[in-house]
């Protein structure tokens, strides 16, 4: 099932999303992060979410903790936890992320930094 409103397959500065699946309450999604490149600062009010490392290692900062997450090993995201993953590899950094919430768009987003001016 696909979501018309939502686009299947997205370029950001730091890389890249697909997505693969979406039901009522959840969303699957590849996500591609370039070498040296790093997401948002952010929050979501009204969704968790479950990365699993396919390729590469993720910096993962988890309400101002650093962890290191290495390929084949994931980490939960809890609802309205402050968060950003970091490609800090020449490689690039390819996860799968679980979303399950009460909803799912893209605007359920807080940014508090961003490396590309959008906070």
């Amino acid at each position: 099932m696909t979501d018309d409103t939502s686009p299947m397959h997205e370029d950001r500065p730091w890389g890249s999303y697909t997505v693969l699946d979406i039901g009522d309450d959840y969303k699957v999604k590849r996500i591609v992060v370039k070498p040296g490149a790093r997401l948002s600062y952010q929050r979501h009010q009204h969704r968790a979410e479950h990365w699993y490392m396919v390729a590469g290692t993720g910096t993962v900062t988890l309400d101002d903790v650093k962890h290191t997450v290495p390929t084949g090993e994931a980490i939960d995201i809890p609802l309205q936890a402050k968060h950003r993953i970091a490609n800090e590899g020449d490689e690039l950094l390819i996860f799968i992320e679980v979303q399950r919430g009460s909803y799912l768009g893209e605007d359920d987003i807080e940014r508090f930094s961003d490396d590309y001016g959008r906070a």
